[in-house]
């Protein structure tokens, strides 16, 4: 890895600082930013820049070449791009470079594969799969049974899912209390089966894994902890897995699948982006894509003239 010069150096540190302390963003987008800029700091310098001033849009362009001769994705291309923009942004606004090049650097959009969506009469079948298992009253039955309702009922993100906390719960409101993307807080509800399923849950399996490690978390993994994303990630696919027919995804494809039968049912785009916890619209105007794109796969099904 090329060593940055001491100027170079101070704009990634004190740049990761203002995402961490100031937009206040997860440590995986941190380190998604982190290692895209000092990707392109390493390109500054090995093109003989030595300060910030040195980060134009010429240098821009050919670290963005350069990543596109090695064989980047689009998709990679454009988060690289948007990561050298915010850097830009911030640089300008902090006075550590005299114009922004940010808004004339341009990368090629990445391609949006429509999300695998349940259908709403598969995921009655495997949820109701999930609730036969979790009759058997076994402790990790019962939270993966609502793990999976509650996902799928309030379309909330796995990290989110595995941060909530026993106070976090409402039952008799029916209403989670969610902590997102940025700390944003957000209250989502939730329906009468994954009420029954989180009563199944704490009334006869939480106390099961209990240990001094759970703390107030309210999805416990085998070992009495916090349950984790993998854990969250391998139980959605086993409960989809185990019901024949149904497609298997994981937890962001429940997301996407409650977010999808909320717009087949009339909900609105602005009631579904306050849900979902989405900082703009547009993030969830693609949900709409999604069913007109089902929409038309009915229609070359069984229109007679399609």
């Amino acid at each position: 890895m090329t060593e940055l010069p001491a100027d170079l150096e101070r704009l990634c540190v004190d740049f990761v600082r203002h995402l961490r302390l100031e937009r206040n963003l997860s440590e995986h987008t941190v380190r998604a930013y982190r290692g895209d800029v000092t990707s392109l700091l390493g390109h500054v310098v090995d093109c003989g820049g030595v300060e910030a001033t040195a980060v134009d849009l010429r240098m821009l362009r050919s670290w963005l070449a350069m990543q596109h001769g090695a064989g980047a994705s689009r998709a990679t291309l454009a988060r690289r791009a948007a990561s050298a923009r915010a850097l830009t942004s911030w640089a300008h606004t902090a006075g550590r470079i005299a114009h922004d090049p940010g808004p004339r650097l341009s990368a090629p959009s990445p391609r949006r594969r429509l999300p695998v969506v349940l259908r709403p009469a598969d995921a009655e079948v495997a949820l109701g799969a999930a609730g036969a298992g979790a009759a058997q009253a076994d402790p990790v039955a019962l939270r993966d049974h609502a793990v999976v309702e509650v996902l799928y009922a309030t379309g909330v993100r796995v990290a989110e899912l595995c941060g909530l906390d026993l106070d976090d719960v409402d039952r008799q409101a029916r209403l989670l209390r969610v902590s997102g993307k940025g700390g944003r807080e957000r209250v989502v509800p939730f329906g009468l089966p994954a009420d029954r399923a989180l009563e199944a849950w704490l009334s006869s399996g939480r106390g099961h894994l209990l240990t001094s490690a759970s703390s107030a978390a309210l999805f416990l993994g085998a070992r009495g902890g916090r349950i984790n994303q993998r854990s969250v990630r391998r139980v959605v696919h086993e409960v989809l897995r185990a019901t024949p027919g149904v497609p298997d995804t994981g937890p962001h494809g429940l997301r996407h699948s409650a977010a999808t039968h909320l717009l087949e049912g009339g909900a609105d785009l602005r009631s579904v982006q306050e849900l979902l916890g989405h900082a703009t619209l547009s993030t969830t105007q693609f949900y709409t894509h999604v069913t007109v794109e089902r929409l038309k796969a009915i229609h070359d099904r069984t229109h007679p003239r399609s």
